[in-house]
């Protein structure tokens, strides 16, 4: 990793420290997006990718690598991966391994399998392959998300899938769960509005709670027969629940959907605890904002004006708030995020979550610019270790997208 002192201002903290993690001139690196499991729980070792952009790779790209970073190794890269077609990476939660799909799909067929391998390299697996309608069903899944998410206990793993067949319009997609031990897989959810899923499992170590998925649900999208999206979504826009991962016990957060407020598209749980946190535009006064919410029985699409929903602003205290993308420490004491590209690049802050759950954010501490084009391609993504000591970013400065890391605030 290289040193990046003039990345910092003479706003940021004293001993900021900020180091480029990928260097390559010709080549992109990229974090993987800030909501993925990607650390080992000690904060040590963390994946990011090679030949990459800012939501993603492209699956036919011979050049992506997934990435073990060892930041005890001066932030040393080794790949992990060498398939065409490797994409959603998840860490187990002991930090011993890595899960990700190959997806060798085309609309209609193809096959897509799930491996596992050590993060020192060894002990490759294909745990399972689909290659056929999914169990109980005559969908074949093909265009995979980029992103999957695992259980606390390591048992299940899921992501999203197109399960069109390249005729049929307003086709579904569909949310699939992974047994790791038994080697199965089941369908839980399906439908035409769940185009860009975010399946995030809770975090918490709760038993009742181990199961729980936040996602996202894209009303009013439009697709196409072989699932290229033509709008992502409309009307009165997404709205965010929380499902079980057998498909039952669906439950709805007070965001967005009142004709005034509009959910973003990013949200995560805050640490392990039942809260989450979703970024909302608003049309008047124009804002981005940062708003805490508990998930409660579904009782339809009614967003902010959802009955009985617990909701608070943490971001009342800024005068102008224009957040984006965010993400916490696994302890939900801490929060990163970015701050408006109007600003030249945009800005990365740190703040501090109250012991009182319905207080706004404090400590807001200004970090740097990372003078990022904020194109989407580049979006600057911050996200934290799991001990909320270091944070990282995406920024395109160089000319060419990169991964970066920032601590010593």
């Amino acid at each position: 990793m290289k040193e990046r002192p003039e990345l910092r201002s003479e706003r940021s903290p004293r001993g900021l420290e900020v180091y480029q993690l990928t260097t390559e001139q010709h080549v992109s690196g990229s974090h993987v997006y800030m909501e993925a499991q990607i650390f080992t729980p000690d904060s040590r070792r963390f994946v990011l990718h090679r030949s990459a952009h800012a939501h993603g790779s492209n699956p036919r790209d011979p050049e992506h690598r997934y990435l073990l970073c060892d930041l005890d190794e001066q932030g040393r890269l080794s790949p992990l991966t060498d398939e065409l077609g490797a994409t959603a990476p998840a860490v187990a939660p002991d930090g011993r391994a890595l899960f990700y799909f190959v997806d060798e799909t085309e609309v209609g067929g193809g096959r897509l399998s799930l491996k596992k391998v050590g993060l020192d390299g060894s002990g490759r697996e294909t745990i399972l392959v689909i290659d056929g309608p999914l169990p109980g069903t005559r969908y074949r899944p093909s265009r995979p998300y980029p992103l999957s998410t695992i259980s606390q206990d390591g048992r299940r793993l899921a992501t999203a899938v197109f399960l069109g067949d390249g005729v049929t319009p307003d086709a579904s997609w569909g949310l699939l769960v992974c047994d790791v031990a038994q080697a199965t897989v089941e369908l839980v959810l399906e439908g035409p509005s769940w185009c860009n899923l975010h399946p995030q499992y809770s975090r918490s170590l709760e038993p009742q709670r181990l199961r729980d998925i936040l996602i996202q649900e894209n009303h009013d999208n439009q697709c196409r027969p072989d699932g290229t999206c033509i709008r992502l979504v409309g009307g009165d826009g997404a709205d965010i629940h929380v499902i079980r991962d057998d498909g039952t016990h669906l439950r709805d957060l007070p965001w967005g959907r009142d004709g005034n407020e509009f959910c973003q598209g990013h949200q995560c749980w805050i640490g392990r605890s039942e809260r989450a946190l979703t970024s909302t535009g608003t049309r008047q006064p124009p804002s981005a904002r940062l708003i805490a919410g508990k998930p409660v029985p579904h009782v339809g699409h009614l967003g902010a004006r959802t009955p009985g929903g617990w909701r608070c602003d943490l971001s009342r205290d800024v005068p102008v708030p224009d957040f984006y993308h965010f993400a916490t420490d696994i302890a939900g004491r801490c929060l990163i995020t970015d701050s408006g590209p109007q600003q030249g690049g945009g800005s990365v802050w740190i703040a501090a979550f109250d012991a009182d759950e319905n207080a706004p954010l404090r400590q807001w501490t200004f970090l740097l610019n990372p003078r990022s084009s904020w194109q989407k391609g580049a979006h600057i993504h911050p996200f934290l270790s799991p001990d909320g000591t270091t944070g990282f970013f995406n920024s395109d400065e160089s000319g060419v997208l990169q991964a970066y890391m920032v601590r010593g605030w």
